[in-house]
């Protein structure tokens, strides 16, 4: 039968696996879109499932305790804070006039 601590383990590592996974596709995304508007996406969408991710990792291998409650707490807030930000700054630069991208005009749009 397998040891309790050993499958802890190995969620724990797996969560943890997949939150850096998806941080590294947003930094990817954030490097190889072509505009504000497309790399703010990546941005907001992937570090948010990363976050959760790695903060539901910390909560498997810590178990039922004081500590995962805390993390369930920060857990929620970054859920709705951060897709929250994202949207506040893409509206602030589409009132302050940050062009978008089109296509055919050059890498950087202009």
């Amino acid at each position: 039968m397998t040891e309790p601590g050993l499958l802890r383990t190995a969620a724990t590592a797996l969560l943890l696996a997949l939150g850096c996974l998806a941080m590294i596709s947003a930094s990817v995304g954030i490097l190889r879109f072509p505009d504000f508007y497309s790399r703010i996406h990546p941005a907001g969408k992937s570090d948010t499932l990363g976050i959760a991710f790695v903060l539901a990792g910390l909560m498997v291998w810590e178990g039922f305790t004081l500590v995962s409650l805390k993390l369930l707490i920060i857990l929620v807030f970054m859920l709705i804070a951060s897709p929250t930000a994202t949207h506040a700054l893409a509206k602030a630069a589409y009132q302050d006039g940050v062009p978008y991208w089109k296509k055919g005009k050059g890498e950087d749009g202009a």
